[in-house]
């Protein structure tokens, strides 16, 4: 379903933006809440769901975890502005969970099953038969039947079928998540287990009823810079084509200007920081301390390594993330700005909650919630002036590939070349929190001795993220371009690292 663009991405750009505008405008905001369902699902006739006012009160679920409030609870009353006083504020992190499930907009679709259909053609071989392993198929008035309290889901039967007659399928939202983290409420519907869930939000974008959404912290953003703060925009390299597919960060630059910001710096400087540490990191500790290093970047694959895999959390790298590293420097020489991190992550907010990191990040905004912003002030990035010499030049090619999938290891390991060419380093990468399991099930089994192993929690990389609003493929070949055009190639010729290491003397 990535990279379709659907009902669902229209309504979710609607109530960033309804929020967004709301935000900026003031008002009796307990007033405004409780209309904009109207004005978002206008009219008497429902087009999507089964009536006009389930419509609504899904949407006033999403306005009110845009606002940064919790969902309300199906069964009790609440009225839709329920505790906004805690929103109205200029600083406010997520308050748990992150990711939620509106109960009563999900489908409570079938769990993992394997079924025959109405195709089958009652064949004389019956494959399917032969090939289960639990014998959980027989030939019933000539079809097949399985019978699934014998069924163990291995979609063998599936595979041999030569008429595609059997189907194997499972809720989306519970297949895309690669911490197994989805499962059923007492009425079937999905639920998420909080103890798993590391918030990369794939079932958010997965999940085709519009069902799941995450929090977000628009609402006390344009509250800070209302109220004259000075807010700096980091944002993340990924950011080419998401708001047009030919804007260059200058005109990202001043679109940004115009929505308020005090200054919009590039997160790729801190990509290339972070190279530049690990790179020494793995010389340090491979082999000698450690059997294998893995790449820190990636807050939802760092925090599934140590929660599934206890036993290599001192072989993940130490150092801080893109996102932490270009705001605390920058804040180091500005100890008057607030940081707000815009890139493509939802797993992002999580880190940026952290007790450690808060002083840091003071706000994280998905490229999707930054279009509500430019949506509700009327601006367009794809119309701003272009200036060259207000292009983003700081970040290093290698700091912008941490974007797309191989782009960090490549980054440290070309790191290393420059530090000891002699050096042969291994490399391994994952994308896709079910793909980083298997490959730390090698590691565990020490096929990966000696390797750096970089993990990317969506599949593509950071260019797939759940807060993206450009397909996959057309976002990593617009990535590639943005890496070509970099003018510093070498990490060692970074003025970030430079002045990282000038901090650390």
């Amino acid at each position: 379903m990535r990279g379709v663009h659907t009902f669902i991405n229209d309504i979710r750009r609607q109530v960033f933006t309804e929020v967004a505008r709301m935000a900026f405008e003031g008002g009796n905001y307990a007033k405004t809440i409780r209309e904009l369902p109207y004005k978002i699902i206008p009219g008497e006739v429902a087009k999507y769901r089964q009536n006009i006012l389930v419509e609504r009160a899904v949407v006033s679920e999403r306005i009110r975890l845009a606002i940064g409030l919790p969902l309300r609870n199906v069964s009790e009353y609440e009225p839709t502005d329920a505790y906004l006083e805690d929103s109205l504020v200029a600083e406010k992190y997520y308050d748990p969970p992150l990711i939620n499930i509106i109960s009563f907009a999900c489908n409570a679709c079938p769990t993992k099953r394997v079924q025959v259909t109405n195709m089958c053609q009652g064949c004389l071989a019956h494959p399917c038969k032969e090939v289960c392993p639990k014998d959980a198929i027989s030939i019933v008035q000539g079809k097949s039947f399985i019978d699934q309290e014998k069924c163990i889901k291995c979609g063998k039967c599936a595979d041999e079928c030569p008429y595609g007659a059997i189907l194997k399928f499972e809720r989306p939202c519970a297949e895309a998540c690669g911490m197994d983290a989805i499962g059923s409420d007492e009425l079937g519907r999905a639920k998420i287990d909080y103890d798993k869930c590391v918030s990369c939000g794939m079932c958010l974008v997965n999940c085709p009823f519009g069902a799941i959404s995450d929090k977000s912290q628009i609402f006390q953003l344009i509250q800070a810079i209302k109220r004259g703060d000075k807010v700096v925009a980091a944002v993340a390299p990924a950011f080419v084509s998401q708001f047009g597919e030919k804007v260059t960060s200058s005109q990202m630059r001043e679109a940004m200007r115009q929505v308020g910001f005090h200054k919009v710096i590039e997160v790729a400087v801190g990509a290339d920081m972070c190279t530049a540490e690990e790179a020494e990191d793995f010389l340090k500790k491979v082999p000698n301390e450690q059997p294998f290093m893995a790449t820190s970047c990636c807050p939802s694959w760092s925090v599934m390594a140590k929660k599934l895999f206890p036993q290599f959390k001192d072989y993940i790298s130490m150092a801080m993330t893109p996102m932490v590293l270009t705001a605390r420097l920058y804040k180091k020489d500005h100890p008057d700005v607030r940081i707000v991190f815009i890139g493509p992550c939802t797993a992002k907010k999580l880190e940026a909650s952290r007790r450690t990191i808060r002083s840091d990040v003071d706000f994280v905004l998905t490229f999707e919630e930054m279009q509500g912003i430019f949506d509700a002030k009327g601006i367009v990035p794809s119309e701003m002036p272009y200036d060259p010499d207000d292009e983003f030049s700081t970040g290093t090619s290698l700091g912008r590939g941490f974007a797309v999938t191989g782009g960090v290891a490549d980054a440290v390991k070309k790191a290393i070349a420059e530090i000891d060419p002699e050096r042969e380093v291994l490399v391994e990468h994952a994308d896709g929190l079910r793909e980083c399991r298997k490959m730390l099930m090698m590691a565990k089994a020490g096929k990966y001795n000696g390797y750096l192993l970089e993990g990317m929690g969506c599949p593509g990389g950071c260019v797939a993220g759940a807060g993206t609003i450009t397909p996959v493929k057309k976002s990593t070949a617009a990535v590639t371009r943005y890496v070509n055009e970099a003018k510093v190639k070498s990490v060692q010729d970074s003025a970030a690292v430079k002045r990282l290491r000038e901090v650390q003397d």
